[in-house]
């Protein structure tokens, strides 16, 4: 990376920090990987076995049961019976697998301090998620973190419907917060994070913990991705 690189991309990041008067989280990837100790593929073979056990080998097609990820899962069934008593109990036992994984979950690196630090200079934070609102308030509680969202915690309701990229938590954060989509900026680790926060007008910073999670948001057309949230930290500290 060549200097003159490093001083437009520390400029880029210091023009979001210096306009975003609230801050929108995602969970899972941004602030901690949840099913760091607690694999994610494992609940998927779990809540597909729980399927099976009902008599429900050929609800899902086989795309459907390719990705392994619960939340794929979890929408592929309620596409085939919506607002249903599986589907509740489905995502019943995804929220009880998430507390699990919430237990064993990692700490993203810097995520804490910066946290603390945006928090401290006047900024209003929010957790804008797929995940259950119980699992954030759980992790959130268990690193100290949780007066710095409180009561902002916008994550997985009834309607599956209303997951990302659905833009819905977004604006439930946004109407709470009495904040423009303008003042605000989404921090998110997947291009469905990126399309929500199109959709809801938010200026959006990708996350990506790797070369693939890099490459997947800026084909998806993410204009500022940040490897290290030290990073952002950096340029949060100056401004």
């Amino acid at each position: 990376m060549t200097s003159d690189t490093t001083q437009t991309e520390t400029r880029t990041l210091r023009e979001l920090v210096s306009r975003a008067h609230v801050v929108l989280w995602d969970f899972d990837g941004p602030i901690c990987r949840l099913f760091a100790g607690h694999s994610a593929e494992r609940v998927a073979h779990g809540l597909l076995d729980w399927l099976g056990r009902q008599g429900l080998h050929g609800l899902l097609s086989e795309d459907e049961r390719e990705p392994l990820d619960p939340h794929a899962l979890l929408r592929a069934v309620d596409r085939r019976r919506p607002r249903s008593d599986l589907v509740t109990d489905l995502e019943e036992r995804l929220t009880q697998e998430e507390l699990k994984a919430a237990a064993t979950a990692m700490p993203t690196p810097y995520a804490d301090p910066l946290i603390r630090t945006w928090t401290a200079v006047g900024a209003r934070l929010a957790v804008t998620s797929n995940n259950s609102p119980a699992v954030v308030r759980a992790y959130l509680q268990g690193r100290g973190l949780l007066p710095c969202f409180a009561p902002h915690l916008y994550g997985r309701t009834g309607e599956l419907g209303h997951l990302k990229p659905d833009p819905h938590c977004l604006h439930r954060a946004l109407s709470a917060m009495g904040a423009a989509p303008s003042a605000a900026l989404m921090i998110g680790d997947t291009p469905t994070d990126l399309e929500a926060a199109r959709r809801a007008g938010v200026h959006f910073l990708g996350y990506a913990r790797n070369e693939h999670k890099a490459r997947l948001l800026e084909t998806a057309g993410a204009k500022a991705v940040v490897r290290s949230l030290g990073d952002l930290l950096a340029a949060l500290r100056p401004a």
